[in-house]
């Protein structure tokens, strides 16, 4: 693994952070990183340090909840200093959450049920983000994928080999009757400009956030976009921890997941998200971010996923029949082992009182 270049869309001070977590992996593995996961979090007033292990790239508006609970003090309120460190995809964030390196990484519903179902990882939902799919396959009009049967014998682009975005790919052809394997996969970058890929015909799509779909329509006439939330039911994205960590840190859990409910209420009360956009110019800048019309769309949509359209619904709250129905579609689809107890793989318990 290198350590990356400085981004100027990042600010300098966290890049460094950043930096300095990459590169003691490489020359110390993780039983040393494993000191930086996670310190005491008093919930009164008191320090306590987290690392948050991030499947997306920092500068995407997918990441808006954790980037404003930075950038808007509202883990500091709940006494813990976050950093946010990327990891190349969900079977790397898994693999490094359970060798101790960080407290808490966003997944997909879809990785940690075929996780525990497979090989009984020890990883728990603490908290549901998303109650609908929050990416987007992006493909060229020329060439449409309207629907799963226009995914069959196309090559499409994913982040991480075996990874949420395959997952999904693979869930919208089997609940469709389709053999997920008709489908190649292809790792490509998830920026706009991997559009050109599409383009020339190298690939027929590729998954992406919702800003980043966003963005590739305003910049392309002949760009569509695919919903994957039409056909899976199961793609939330959940809050995922260890039984290790829920054993040793549980305020850690309490506090993180206290300064993810805040700065998400702030978003479903910012109608126009003046004020929260303005709070994350003041400490971020990408592309998605700095354009008016782009980051409103983009987060009125992210905003309908984790209010399920239902303002008054309580944030971040596993709703244990979907959950479950979750796992009997993963399993029907043949990509989880069945005879799994799904009812035992979250916990509400991390999350405040007040969910509203």
């Amino acid at each position: 693994m290198s350590t990356p270049s400085p981004s100027p869309s990042l600010p300098r001070r966290a890049f460094l952070r950043r930096s300095a977590l990459t590169a003691a992996a490489v020359a110390a593995g993780p039983a040393v990183l494993s000191a930086c996961g996670a310190g005491p979090a008093a919930g009164g007033g008191g320090s306590g340090t987290a690392t948050f292990l991030s499947i997306l790239p920092l500068e995407t508006l997918s990441m808006s909840p954790e980037l404003l609970a930075v950038a808007g003090g509202h883990f500091a309120r709940h006494g813990l200093d976050v950093t946010l460190q990327e990891v190349k995809g969900s079977p790397q964030a898994t693999q490094t959450l359970i060798a101790g390196v960080g407290v808490v990484a966003r997944l997909g519903q879809i990785d940690l049920m075929t996780a525990v179902a497979e090989s009984n990882q020890p990883l728990v939902n603490i908290g549901t983000l998303c109650r609908g799919s929050a990416v987007r396959v992006v493909y060229s009009k020329q060439a449409p994928l309207e629907k799963p049967q226009d995914f069959v014998g196309k090559t499409i682009g994913v982040s991480s080999e075996g990874g949420t975005s395959s997952k999904i790919v693979s869930l919208v052809l089997a609940n469709s009757g389709l053999d997920p394997k008709s489908t190649p996969r292809q790792v490509t970058g998830l920026t706009p400009g991997t559009f050109n890929l599409v383009q020339q015909g190298r690939i027929a799509g590729y998954v992406v956030s919702i800003d980043t779909a966003n963005i590739v329509q305003s910049q392309h006439a002949d760009a569509g976009v695919f919903d994957p939330g039409t056909v899976v039911k199961s793609d939330s994205q959940i809050y995922v921890t260890t039984a290790d960590v829920i054993a040793k840190h549980p305020d850690t859990l309490r506090a993180f997941m206290a300064g993810i409910r805040d700065a998400v209420a702030e978003y479903v009360n910012d109608q126009d998200f003046a004020r929260t956009i303005g709070t994350l110019r003041g400490k971020y800048s990408f592309a998605t971010l700095d354009d008016d019309a782009i980051a409103r769309k983009s987060l009125g949509t992210m905003r309908d996923l984790w209010t399920g359209k239902d303002p008054s619904r309580p944030l971040l709250v596993t709703d244990p029949a979907a959950w479950t129905a979750g796992y009997d579609e993963l399993t029907r689809a043949g990509q989880a082992k069945p005879g799994g107890d799904a009812a035992k793989w979250f916990d509400n318990s991390f999350l405040p009182a007040t969910t509203t």
